[in-house]
């Protein structure tokens, strides 16, 4: 586990708010001169902390407006399968987020879709050439916390 301190943890707080902000931004916010921020931001990410930036899309807006939380079991507990079975899943464009979990289930999915039958469509794709003992899918009638950034300070 990579050490950080209290400015790390808020640099970390705000960018997870916004981290398309300046560098400019990002140092008056976390009450540090621009270098030592930038000196902290290389740390940060040279420790895996900071794994990247991305742009948040409204898929809604896309026409993506179905999401499906899918539960998944199998008989089938071998390293290869499970390998296998990853990269069939990883290849499908409509996985979000991809779990093994413990449990009664052994497989948990977001998919997001463009409606049932584009569902059923992605549903056909998973399922094909792969024994699944059980397959359901939880549909989300509207998303109440979604991505919700962790405030790292008041969970340390």
């Amino acid at each position: 586990m990579a050490k950080v301190d209290r400015i790390d943890l808020r640099i970390l707080s705000i960018l997870q708010k916004d981290g398309s902000l300046s560098q400019r931004d990002l140092a008056e916010r976390a009450g540090l001169s621009q270098n030592a921020c930038w000196r902290r931001l290389k740390r940060l990410t040279a420790d895996g902390l900071i794994l990247g930036t991305r742009t948040e899309i409204n898929l809604a807006d896309l026409g993506y407006d179905l999401t499906v939380f899918v539960m998944m079991r199998t008989r089938h507990h071998s390293k290869d399968w499970a390998d296998s079975f990853r990269k069939h899943v990883e290849a499908l464009p409509e996985v979000r987020d991809f779990y093994r979990i413990g449990g009664d289930w052994d497989y948990l999915a977001r998919v997001v879709t463009r409606g049932i039958a584009h569902y059923d469509n992605f549903y056909q794709r998973l399922i094909t050439n792969f024994d699944l003992a059980a397959v359901t899918g939880f549909f989300a009638m509207e998303a109440l916390i979604e991505d919700r950034p962790l405030d790292l300070r008041a969970l340390d």
